[in-house]
């Protein structure tokens, strides 16, 4: 796709139980949210739009130079969020594909951004997101770390059958931790958020289920590393720390 048909939006909201107010924390004198629009730039795939319901997040973007759009404060998930953005930020449909990128990344890597749309270059796939192989034992058994089982269709690229927070699948081999980070064709988008919750998607929480539970396509390209997301005061010092300087 080109520049002109892609847009990056970045849903963000003040809510946050563990960390009240995270799109504006300070880090190095500019907001959370200020430092992931600026990664989504660096990665280079087209227009950049925040969405969210904050005039003080707003203002905080387009003070740096960015451009936000206000939503209504009533989503459910991002996911709606930036569907109701997207048609503020593109009412004449010229827009193609929709990158999800969430709020509360301000480290993430260009790279790590623009392998979301990879799969996209099967004309079959519905949704693209990302994965990386677990190194770590402890992370195979924790229910807070989502497992892609997928089955390989490229190079570092998967058809995604299932996401689970169970460990899964057994028997030897790698186990994928899924990285939350999607892009939608336009019509794959419409239509997600036009369906209703689904049962597995309910049971797993796990919105991401009601795309497969509904018969459309995720592929899934693998990326080096999990970027950091900031959901807690030391999250946040370690962004601090690895954006320093």
């Amino acid at each position: 796709m080109s520049r002109s048909e892609t847009i990056i939006l970045v849903p963000a909201r003040m809510a946050a139980s563990r960390l009240p107010g995270k799109p504006l924390a300070d880090i190095h004198g500019e907001a959370m949210i200020v430092h992931v629009w600026r990664r989504a730039i660096e990665a280079d795939l087209g227009r950049v739009v925040v969405a969210t319901d904050d005039a003080g997040i707003a203002g905080a973007v387009r003070g740096a130079g960015g451009e936000a759009v206000i939503t209504r404060a009533d989503h459910v998930n991002g996911t709606s969020r930036i569907f109701e953005a997207l048609a503020i930020a593109d009412p004449d449909g010229k827009v193609e594909v929709i990158v999800n990128l969430q709020g509360d990344l301000p480290t993430i890597r260009p790279e790590t951004v623009r392998a979301a749309l990879l799969p996209l270059a099967d004309p079959a796939v519905d949704i693209a997101t990302i994965a990386t192989e677990i190194v770590r034992e402890e992370e195979k058994t924790a229910s807070s770390v989502v497992k892609m089982v997928g089955t390989s269709v490229g190079e570092r690229l998967f058809r995604a059958l299932y996401f689970t927070r169970a460990t899964a699948p057994t028997g030897e081999g790698p186990l994928y931790h899924h990285i939350g980070l999607y892009a939608y064709r336009r019509a794959a988008l419409a239509r997600y958020v036009g369906l209703p919750p689904s049962p597995l998607e309910q049971r797993e929480k796990l919105e991401q289920l009601r795309a497969l539970e509904n018969g459309m396509r995720i592929d899934v390209a693998l990326v080096d590393a999990v970027p950091l997301g900031v959901d807690t005061p030391a999250d946040l010092e370690r962004a601090r720390t690895m954006l320093a300087g």
